[in-house]
């Protein structure tokens, strides 16, 4: 089993997949070199990596790693300084040992390298003073910040599931224990995170999410510049937002501003993800606008929005999440952009439906139309950056979100075809997608951007 912790992770950006699982991933690695005496690290990137990971910062998030930072701790602000130093000094502290280190070297974008288990790995290696291998390991960055050792990738943790009340792996499972013992899919989520943790941690940590993803909007509609990469994306949040507030003040609002409003909040949050800020993994960061733009507009637009509410909607679509990846994936190098910006856009539908009061049924549907109307979304980012399409991107998958909760509360939570139905239908679809339309920018929208 997978936790609320699990899918909403705080972090930093451009990628759940590319940076941050790297990083993590590296660091594991350097802490397996504790004690150990080597000479020289070196790290291959492979697949999706290879083919992206430059616009993705896949390089300094590895430096970082190796160095023995994380991205829930280190601050976004010291990042560049770091990559800077050891690009110029060619060194870099390891498990407690200075060594050369030059990361136009040592770090490798091996583009022709195998990938027999995931499209997104890594391979570490450190080496003696005469070359012999010290240690050597094999990671995949699976999605949404998940890492794991190449050879338990897809490994069943099912023990973890006796030592929660209320253990489920599919959406009619969910639904089953729900109406089984009377109790929302809320309440079946935070029963089970309660196993492991008060109930004022798991209140702590979903009000730390909530600030989290809020400033993130905050600091994004109040930024502005070029965001990092060669295609000199400007910053729109700040704009849109100003005319917004004066169409507001001159009192002649079009009737769709509410879903200018929605597109703003995730435009920020997308904007402040491209620029390396501090972001939450939802369920990774380049779809990490969409439940934030969709949780502000319940603050801010839902009549009697409260507290409550707002945790509800992540306990909810923590539990949509939780489903998609044990069924599916949230990677877009394995299944193309419906995996990330559809499962956002799912999670956010139920998160929103639940917190306006919807039964667990009509939940279950309005993360199923969410879901359905994503399927066969490529990933195709220009140039590597999460930048075009992605941002828009978000904006479409919050709309899409409100819209698919408006749906299902209209009806009593009966329909044709289940969310699990979408959900291994969307896992088949990401199987048969070609590999160039899955984050290899080989494909899409990707190579028919002209580059001046």
């Amino acid at each position: 089993m997978i936790g609320v912790r699990d899918i909403f992770r705080i972090g930093i950006g451009p990628s759940s997949s590319h940076t941050v699982g790297p990083m993590k991933a590296a660091a594991e690695f350097a802490k397996a070199l504790d004690g150990r005496t080597f000479a020289r690290v070196r790290c291959d990137l492979l697949g999706s990596l290879a083919w992206t990971g430059a616009g993705h910062a896949t390089d300094k998030a590895v430096v970082l790693g190796l160095a023995g930072f994380l991205p829930n701790a280190i601050e976004p602000g010291l990042i560049d300084g770091i990559f800077d130093q050891a690009r110029k000094t060619q060194r870099l502290r390891i498990a407690g040992r200075e060594i050369s280190f030059d990361p136009a070297t040592d770090i490798i974008f091996d583009r022709e390298g195998r990938t027999p288990v995931h499209p997104n790995t890594l391979r570490f290696a450190a080496l003696s003073d005469v070359g012999a291998e010290v240690l050597a390991e094999r990671w995949c960055s699976i999605g949404g910040g998940f890492v794991a050792p190449e050879h338990l990738v897809g490994a069943s943790g099912s023990e973890d599931a006796e030592h929660i009340p209320f253990p489920f792996a599919t959406s009619s499972e969910l639904l089953a224990l729900c109406e089984r013992n009377g109790l929302s899919i809320a309440e079946i989520v935070s029963a089970n995170e309660r196993a492991s943790t008060s109930a004022a941690e798991l209140r702590e940590y979903l009000d730390r999410v909530i600030d989290v993803m809020m400033d993130c909007v905050d600091r994004g509609m109040q930024a502005e510049g070029v965001l990092p990469g060669r295609l000199n994306v400007q910053r729109r949040a700040k704009g849109i937002r100003q005319k917004l507030d004066a169409d507001r003040f001159r009192n002649r609002q079009a009737p769709h501003a509410i879903m200018d409003h929605v597109s703003l909040f995730a435009i920020a949050v997308n904007e402040e993800n491209a620029a390396g800020g501090r972001v939450v993994t939802a369920p990774t960061n380049g779809a990490a606008g969409v439940v934030p733009a969709v949780l502000r507009y319940y603050r801010d637009f839902w009549p009697d929005a409260n507290r409550a509410g707002m945790r509800d909607l992540l306990l909810t679509a923590g539990a949509i999440g939780m489903v998609t990846k044990l069924n599916a994936s949230i990677s877009g190098a394995e299944v193309g952009c419906q995996g990330e910006v559809g499962t956002a856009s799912s999670m956010a539908a139920a998160g929103l439906a639940a917190a306006m009061g919807a039964t667990n049924l009509q939940i279950e549907n309005a993360a199923e139309i969410a879901m359905e109307h994503h399927l066969g979304m490529t990933c195709d980012p220009i140039a590597g950056l999460v930048q075009v399409p992605c941002i828009e991107r978000n904006a479409f998958g919050a709309i899409k979100a409100i819209n698919a909760a408006s749906l299902a509360l209209r009806g009593d939570g009966t329909h044709i075809v289940s969310l699990d139905q979408v959900i291994d239908t969307m896992m088949r679809t990401g199987r048969d997608m070609h590999a160039k339309y899955k984050e290899t920018s080989l494909g899409g929208l990707a190579v028919n951007f002209p580059e001046c």
